[in-house]
């Protein structure tokens, strides 16, 4: 049976700290997408940017979670791709929310940088963009 090696399939994505991230990923995407379903299922009209932006958020943290979990070459560099895409998001957002709190009229899992969630929105991207980094290929000198 010819089975396929980490080795050849790339990093592991789950080891050492990337099993922190998978983690917190996991709840974070659990989380973000039940509040964002419950949201703009029941309250729609309340606050529709808000709620559409935490259901972005969830779509961002479940495409990071499956590549922490399929791991290897291709799933690290879709993940760094949606780890610097999530960064920008926090960062736009909570730029907008302190800029313009008129425009949400309740809280996304991105408001603030992530205050109500003890900054872990704005924490995790960065993380996760590191540890990707240092997970990847390593260049010969």
């Amino acid at each position: 049976m010819a089975e396929e090696t980490t080795a050849s399939r790339g990093p592991d994505l789950r080891r050492g700290p990337g099993r922190l991230l998978l983690t917190l990923y996991g709840v974070f995407t659990v989380g973000a997408a039940s509040r964002s379903v419950y949201q703009l299922s029941t309250r729609f009209d309340e606050a529709p940017l808000a709620y559409v932006l935490s259901a972005v958020a969830a779509l961002v943290y479940a495409f990071i979670t499956v590549c922490l979990v399929r791991g290897g070459e291709g799933a690290r560099q879709v993940a760094l791709v949606c780890c610097a895409a999530e960064l920008t998001g926090v960062l736009a957002v909570g730029t907008w929310t302190l800029a313009d709190p008129a425009a949400f009229p309740d809280a996304t899992v991105w408001s603030d940088y992530g205050v109500g969630y003890l900054f872990l929105p704005l924490v995790l991207p960065v993380t996760g963009l590191l540890w990707l980094r240092r997970s990847g290929p390593r260049v010969a000198a």
